[in-house]
């Protein structure tokens, strides 16, 4: 479960912001959180399914000057929508992404996270490099 996960180069990178509603904390949507990934994990998570592995993160509220271009917003800007969580998840295609999330037992686990949030959104994205320390 919080093994380290190897990205092959090629796939796709899924980046979902999830904004909770005022008032709701991590420990209200942990346990539904983790169901949800663990269907994804177990139900498409093999050459059929397309699944690769994924990543959750809760917003901490540091924003970095340095690696910002013009002008950073600050910790007390509100106007960046950053959303309280992101799940970042990787699949070998788009189309395996997207037939996962429109079956039955995934829309199931997600209705119960949505409705603890405001909003949600999930954009995709294409791999052109990766690299580690040599």
């Amino acid at each position: 479960m919080f093994e380290p996960i190897q990205i092959p180069f090629g796939c796709v990178m899924l980046f979902n912001v999830v904004d909770l509603k005022p008032g709701v904390k991590m420990e209200d949507v942990e346990l539904v959180l983790g169901e949800m990934c663990n269907v994804v994990k177990n139900t498409y998570g093999d050459d059929k399914g397309g699944f690769i592995g994924g990543q959750v993160f809760k917003y901490s509220g540091f924003v970095s000057k340095e690696g910002s271009v013009g002008a950073a917003p600050d910790d007390e800007d509100k106007s960046m929508k950053q959303g309280d969580l992101v799940i970042v998840t990787y699949w070998k295609s788009f189309d395996q992404h997207e037939k996962s999330h429109a079956d039955k037992v995934f829309k199931e686990k997600f209705s119960e996270l949505a409705a603890f949030c405001d909003d949600t959104y999930e954009v995709g994205y294409e791999m052109l490099w990766q690299g580690v320390p040599e």
